[in-house]
């Protein structure tokens, strides 16, 4: 996760390596330079309840690595076959993409990008669930 950069607004907390860090009053940025260091915003964590469709089931996986329950390893293939199968709904270019990058971040390790790809298409799968219904 090198090279990593988090810019956080006022009082917004992140879940570091298992410590959460609540920022000051003001807008700060933070480099994060440790490689595979377990980084997670708070602001943008699913809660168990919340992992009741394909992308954000695929979504929590990747949130319980990075907050440190999960060991990559058991979660990496389950995500990938996963990944596999949202390329069967989303179709459009854009959406193809961003599971591409979720691919490619996955099996690099680098699991911080791989959530940000795949939270893209939440509000895509909101909209497909609503059509459907």
């Amino acid at each position: 996760m090198s090279g990593l950069v988090l810019k956080l607004s006022p009082k917004e907390r992140v879940l570091v390596n298992g410590a959460v860090i609540e920022n000051g009053d003001r807008r700060s940025r933070l480099s994060i330079m440790t490689p595979n260091a377990h980084i997670l915003r708070l602001r943008d964590a699913i809660h168990p309840e919340q992992a009741n469709t394909p992308v954000r089931r695929a979504c929590y996986a990747l949130q319980l690595v990075l907050s440190g329950d999960s060991e990559p390893e058991e979660v990496e293939r389950m995500l990938l076959r996963h990944i596999e199968d949202l390329s069967q709904v989303f179709t459009d270019p854009d959406s193809r993409k961003q599971l591409a990058l979720a691919t490619e971040s996955v099996i690099a390790g680098r699991h911080y990008q791989g959530l940000k790809a795949l939270r893209v298409l939440l509000p895509r799968e909101e909209r497909l669930l609503a059509v459907a219904k």
